[in-house]
């Protein structure tokens, strides 16, 4: 199942994604939120509403979490680029909820940066409330889907900070979209693309994570308590670069659609 969020009639709705000729249509009116579902997507109650295509509508981002929380350094070639040890376990960060940013969004660049780069990853969207998870317990019943994710990054604020807060958190450093979907399985191994202007700058596969979904829930739900509709983005490949105003960047994860914004001045 694949749903999304958009603005109708000057209300936020979610809808249900269907292939329809080869295209991407919104079909189906959801009756709640997604996250409300208790992981269960498909018990979901829909109506029929009049089919519009994903491309034209007024898209959202998917998700509305409680707290972002994000994987650095998750593969080795990442690591390596920045100069940096890979990391013994899971290394953790937020992005504060503010930083969220639709599909089609502009992320704008501060006047306090001068260099600004894009991670795109893979996202995990928790279905419901996940404490402590055992070692030997699954993990897939606390995702209820999957979405496209860019860690924007003011990476000269991060190489200055002792800590990521500030680089990671402005308005419009976390796009997420254009959809959410539980039809894809990162442990078989999902490719994680990015392309500025059209270039490809990023390919990765979850299968090079170095810490797996199970490791990265398990270790997250030991220090803090996630809830229904929070968000985990599980690292980038390498190939971060810096762009400026005027670049479009596009984050594609295989199975779930292509997240495009613009980035622009503050």
């Amino acid at each position: 199942m694949k749903y999304c969020r958009f603005e109708l009639n000057g209300r936020d709705t979610y809808g249900l994604v269907e292939l329809v000729a080869g295209k991407e249509v919104v079909t189906r009116f959801l009756a709640s939120a997604p996250e409300e579902a208790g992981g269960e997507l498909e018990d979901l109650p829909s109506k029929r509403m009049s089919p519009l295509a994903l491309v034209e509508a007024a898209l959202l981002a998917p998700v509305r979490p409680s707290k972002i929380v994000c994987v650095g350094r998750n593969y080795r070639e990442h690591a390596a680029e920045l100069g940096n040890e890979v990391p013994t376990e899971p290394l953790i960060f937020l992005k504060p909820p503010s930083s969220l940013l639709a599909p089609g969004g502009n992320i704008r660049r501060p006047q306090i940066s001068e260099r600004t780069d894009y991670e795109g990853e893979l996202g995990v969207v928790i279905s419901k409330r996940c404490h402590k998870v055992a070692p030997e317990e699954d993990v897939r019943p606390y995702i209820l889907g999957y979405t496209c994710v860019n860690d924007f990054t003011a990476r000269d604020l991060q190489n200055k900070d002792d800590q990521w807060t500030r680089a990671k958190g402005f308005d419009t450093f976390c796009p997420v979209g254009p959809l959410v979907t539980n039809e894809i399985d990162p442990w078989a191994g999902v490719s994680v693309e990015t392309r500025v202007n059209g270039a490809i700058r990023q390919q990765g596969n979850t299968r090079d994570f170095i810490f797996g979904l199970d490791v990265i829930v398990r270790f997250i739900s030991q220090v803090m308590t996630l809830f229904p509709g929070d968000l985990i983005a599980t690292g980038t490949p390498k190939g971060v670069d810096p762009v400026v105003a005027g670049d479009v960047i596009e984050v594609s994860v295989e199975g779930i659609g292509t997240l495009r914004n613009a980035v622009v001045d503050e």
